[in-house]
């Protein structure tokens, strides 16, 4: 009867993964270049000079103001179902599910883990990074703000970056990062900075932003996006770790015997002295101390004692290989020796009667 093994999801999804570990060579890994990081740069700038200018209550301050004292959302009802709707595409709920979904199905047919690992790096930077600004600007939305043409900060809000916006900047944007081909790339840039500019100006428009919390959102998502090439790295090692470890949970699923441990290496074996060479080496230490001495050397009168007898394991003589034996050749005929017989070329077999004569 033949039993198979019953394989689970994961296995099956990892057997997937297995047959083919190489990365496609087609599918390029974006690099920090020159014209990146002074993108990167720019929008740093451009990132410290917007939270300056909402400290300071600037003139970006008084026109949250006069955005929100406008009302879009009274202005132009009719569109406010679309925006409700819409908006959702800056949650981080439903678009990292809806992301995740397209990018497990990249991961299957590219046979590799970093479309996966890469969303899960973006968003691990988007909480890092614009929750901890939120935490520490601490500034209130529009529906609570208490005095007007004030800045609102520091009164325990968390508005200020936009997390919607953010999020449809780094959620669509990965897309383009991980996108194959250079026109992939463009046109997926192109719908991804569309969707996440709607976005915030459905926050504006619902009034739950101001219109500066929008734009430091645009710049919050784009220095993640930059950035991710340094994250490369760590990906690749975060990938080749959880093929190890999957490796490793299936042999001890398996209870397969780990592999032995070479045994270390044998000594240099002793040379053997048997009797008979003994013998001769201390008859010859006798020689040398006597003739240091000055005696001649003593001689055995009596005939040499027989050395004992070699052990059966031991050769007795030195051994030679076929090709070294020198071939011994039969002499006389082969044939068994018979009496009325007699040799050729002699008298005898010439003088024997023919038969039938």
């Amino acid at each position: 009867m033949r039993t198979e093994q019953n394989l689970t999801r994961l296995d099956r999804v990892f057997a997937r993964l297995d047959r083919e570990p190489e990365r496609p060579a087609h599918l390029d890994v974006p690099k920090m270049s020159r014209h990146r990081i002074a993108l990167f740069g720019a929008t740093l700038a451009f990132y410290l000079a917007i939270v300056w200018l909402v400290v300071i209550t600037s003139w970006l301050v008084r026109l949250d103001w006069l955005v929100m004292f406008f009302r879009p959302y009274q202005q132009w009802s009719g569109i406010h179902w679309f925006v409700d709707y819409y908006v959702v595409l800056g949650q981080r709920g439903p678009t990292a599910v809806m992301v995740a979904a397209w990018l497990g199905w990249r991961s299957w047919r590219q046979h590799t883990l970093r479309p996966l690992l890469t969303l899960g790096a973006s968003l691990l930077l988007l909480n890092l990074t614009v929750g901890a600004a939120k935490l520490g600007m601490g500034r209130l939305g529009p529906h609570y703000a208490t005095t007007i043409g004030s800045n609102e900060m520091g009164l325990g809000g968390d508005i200020f970056p936009s997390g919607h916006t953010a999020n449809a900047v780094v959620t669509w944007g990965i897309l383009a990062y991980l996108a194959s081909t250079p026109r992939a790339r463009r046109w997926l840039s192109a719908l991804s900075a569309v969707t996440s500019l709607g976005v915030g100006l459905a926050t504006v428009y619902l009034g739950t932003h101001w219109l500066s919390d929008v734009v430091l959102g645009w710049a919050a998502g784009l220095l993640i996006l930059l950035a991710l090439p340094w994250c490369e790295p760590l990906i690749a090692r975060a990938e080749v770790a959880i093929f190890d470890l999957r490796d490793r949970w299936r042999e001890r699923r398996d209870g397969r015997i780990p592999a032995p441990v070479p045994a270390a290496p044998v000594a240099l074996p002793v040379p053997f002295k048997t009797a008979a060479t003994a013998s001769v080496a201390s008859t010859a230490q006798d020689e040398t101390t006597a003739a240091r001495e000055g005696a001649p050397p003593a001689r055995e009168t009596a005939a040499p004692a027989r050395s004992p007898r070699a052990p059966v394991y031991l050769a007795p003589g030195p051994h030679t290989t076929r090709s070294e034996r020198t071939p011994v050749t039969p002499v006389g005929s082969r044939r068994p020796p018979h009496s009325d017989r007699l040799p050729r070329g002699t008298a005898a077999s010439a003088a024997r009667p023919l038969a039938g004569g």
